[in-house]
């Protein structure tokens, strides 16, 4: 990682969230001198044996715990599982306590994303499950104002305390131009918040 990176770290099931989160680092990216790395965990398993391949077949690399330590920044997206984290990105999280012990997220600022199926599918508790171990880990979160103004308007995604995304039942709504303009608007405001921070 270079001295300006932001961590985008995703789990996307059916693509929503992975697409959310290329638009939130489209936004970081938009921003001069900031730079974001996608990343995304892999899939687990209740069969012990099974494992996922070394390197995704697509899409962005598998995380590493060094991109913590690495960036400047994070912004971090899951499907809604029941309002909280999908397993894989909770179980990424239930690992990470070296860098706990090393302080590796002090004083860095985060944001959180999600998509669901249902306009109440638990978006909101979703990102706050989410902000938990964040906020463990000593980061300081960014949600998204009131001034931008999709917020107030919007009839799909959308949430003070970070982006949602809401994909129906069958996960194929497209996101729509408010949500596309509160990921790049997160995106920009959390690049905005780390090159002042360093």
């Amino acid at each position: 990682m270079s001295q300006s990176d932001i961590l985008v770290l995703y789990y996307s099931r059916y693509g929503a969230t992975r697409d959310l989160a290329r638009l939130i680092a489209e936004g970081i990216e938009s921003i001069p001198g900031a730079n974001a790395r996608l990343r995304t965990v892999p899939a687990i398993s209740t069969v012990c044996e099974a494992t996922e391949a070394a390197v995704p077949s697509d899409g962005a690399p598998y995380v590493e715990y060094a991109d913590l330590q690495e960036c400047i920044g994070l912004a971090l997206g899951s499907p809604t599982r029941f309002g909280n984290m999908a397993a894989p990105m909770k179980y990424f999280w239930d690992g990470s306590s070296s860098e706990w012990l090393n302080g590796a997220l002090i004083g860095k600022p985060a944001c959180v994303f999600t998509s669901t199926g249902s306009l109440h599918g638990g978006q909101e508790s979703t990102l706050l499950t989410m902000m938990i171990p964040l906020l463990h880990h000593g980061m300081m979160m960014m949600g998204i104002p009131y001034s931008e103004p999709d917020l107030m308007s919007t009839s799909t995604g959308g949430s003070p305390y970070g982006l949602t995304h809401l994909a129906h039942a069958d996960g194929r709504a497209p996101i729509s131009a408010e949500e596309q303009r509160l990921a790049i608007a997160q995106g920009k405001r959390l690049a905005l918040t780390a090159l002042k921070l360093i």
